[in-house]
């Protein structure tokens, strides 16, 4: 049969090539473009060019004389001659038609098909792999508006998807009915297939193209199904990818991490350089999400280890809330470690919250104490005008936390000094103006100059002495809010009055003490 073929074929090779004759084995429906096998001989008569391509004969000398007499862009039915190659499966044949001139992006009537299309629908993924290095538009739409790379999903057809994957076809894109390529091998039941394709793909170091990650994202993809492995090969292709994308909804691959309770790619991602801080249309940022997961616990520590490793610019946005979380919970060794460095220990966190204020809350003495020796500020106020000290004595009054932040508060107002009114003769005399102040280094409470005014005090009190109460009995000051005395080492008594009423001179009195007890017994 093949030589008779082939002898039809050579002898009608040198008569006319529009002689039809009925040889074929494929006919095809004019309105869905659909081809169907009928079997050798019952197609639709055509001519002997389109014999040579469905009888190919091995040289292709054949087929190379008719085309010296025919152009391999007119149609028949529809498609052309490159189109029955494809159909045939006949690279070969192909080839030739390329070198001839074939028209690559020649539709097929009734579909809008293109040959990438073609190949794509059958499978044939030779043919397509030479069509792709041909040069074909890998982006090329149907009439229903859908690409290779969507054909291939909905047929099923995993090595020709790999093919258009790593060439770089587009998963951004949607057809007519505004499905892509994951919805479509949904649609057929193929997700997984698709899954696993696509990770295949990925693994070998290629970021999938896409126009729009909101319909397609690489790096949402492997790390909502936490492939750490594909998202390793990812967060590697640096300039290529943008860890720090965000979806319609300005979620980022971080905080898919976080709502996903993905530890592994969280962790790869923020040592990758992913932006925690970054925020989503509502507000939400992938730390404030980590505080809500069941995995909180495992997502504090990875940014811990990232805080304590990297210096970064990004790494100081994630130890100020590292520190937060820290101080609150009362880890010492934590806030230790993430002092040492140049952090600003006065950052608020989103709730406007310092480390002092959460350890004051938590009535962590101790930590308060290390953050005050690192430059924490007491008198902070967030925006529900709340202070460190406020905070501490929600636990009660007299606590440990409360203890430190009023020695340190103290011992700043002693040593700064402040304008106060003294009071001479035990009350009897005018009180007036005075800058009172301490000296650090020998406990010496001073007013002025001389050595009568630069004592060393035995201790202090708030409100006045009895013979003070006496001597000023008649005046509407006897008990003056802010009122407090010194006594010295020589015995003589010194009333003072501070403004700020009676905490303040509480404040007072506590400062005197413990710089003169510091300046006898040292610190």
């Amino acid at each position: 049969m093949k030589t008779l073929i082939k002898m039809l074929l050579f002898n009608q090779a040198g008569a006319r090539t529009d002689t039809k004759v009925s040889l074929g084995a494929w006919s095809w429906d004019l309105t869905t473009g659909e081809e169907f096998r009928v079997g050798a001989g019952l197609a639709e008569p055509y001519s002997i060019t389109w014999c040579a391509v469905e009888y190919f004969e091995e040289t292709g000398s054949i087929l190379n004389v008719l085309l010296q007499h025919v152009s391999p862009n007119i149609p028949h039915f529809g498609r052309t001659l490159i189109h029955h190659a494809i159909l045939c499966a006949n690279l070969k044949a192909i080839e030739i038609l390329l070198n001839r001139g074939a028209d690559p992006e020649f539709p097929i009537q009734g579909t809008g098909s293109r040959l990438i299309h073609l190949a794509a629908r059958r499978g044939y993924y030779t043919v397509l792999n030479h069509l792709v290095n041909a040069g074909c538009n890998l982006d090329s739409k149907t009439e229903g508006g859908e690409t290779a790379l969507m054909i291939c999903a909905r047929y099923k057809h995993v090595d020709c998807l790999k093919l258009l994957a790593r060439s770089g076809a587009d998963f951004g894109l949607v057809n007519m009915a505004n499905q892509c390529v994951q919805s479509i091998a949904g649609l057929v039941r193929w997700t997984l297939g698709l899954r696993q394709a696509i990770l295949d793909v990925v693994r070998t170091g290629t970021v999938l193209y896409s126009s729009d990650t909101s319909i397609f994202s690489t790096l949402m993809f492997v790390t909502r199904i936490n492939d750490v492995a594909s998202l390793e090969k990812i967060v590697d292709q640096t300039g290529v990818i943008d860890l720090n994308e965000q979806d319609e909804n300005g979620y980022s691959a971080v905080m898919v991490a976080v709502i996903n309770g993905h530890v592994d790619a969280f962790r790869l991602l923020v040592f990758a350089g992913a932006d925690v801080n970054l925020g989503n249309k509502y507000g939400d940022t992938a730390i404030s999400l980590s505080k809500a997961s069941v995995n909180c616990g495992d997502f504090e520590k990875v940014i811990l280890e990232y805080a304590l490793t990297k210096s970064t610019p990004n790494s100081c946005n994630i130890t100020f809330y590292t520190l937060h979380r820290a101080a609150s919970k009362g880890d010492y060794d934590t806030v230790e470690a993430l002092t040492n460095g140049e952090n600003n220990v006065n950052a608020p966190d989103s709730d406007g919250y310092t480390p002092l204020m959460l350890a004051a809350r938590g009535g962590h003495g101790k930590i308060c104490k290390l953050l005050i020796s690192k430059g924490a500020i007491c008198d902070i106020e967030n925006a529900r005008h709340e202070t460190a000290l406020m905070l501490a004595r929600e636990n009660g009054v007299g606590n440990d936390a409360e203890r430190v932040l009023l020695d340190h508060m103290a011992r700043g107002l002693v040593l700064g000094g402040d304008r106060v009114k003294k009071h001479c003769k035990g009350g009897k005399g005018c009180p007036h103006t005075k800058q009172l102040v301490m000296v650090e280094d020998n406990g010496l409470l001073r007013w002025g100059k001389s050595s009568r005014r630069n004592v060393v005090c035995k201790w202090a009190e708030v409100g006045p002495s009895v013979s003070f109460r006496w001597n000023r009995r008649k005046k509407a000051d006897r008990d003056e809010p802010g009122l407090f005395r010194v006594v010295t080492t020589r015995n003589k008594e010194v009333h003072f009055v501070c403004e700020g009423g009676v905490e303040m001179a509480e404040l007072w009195v506590r400062g005197i003490e413990l710089v003169t007890r510091e300046a006898i017994f040292g610190k």
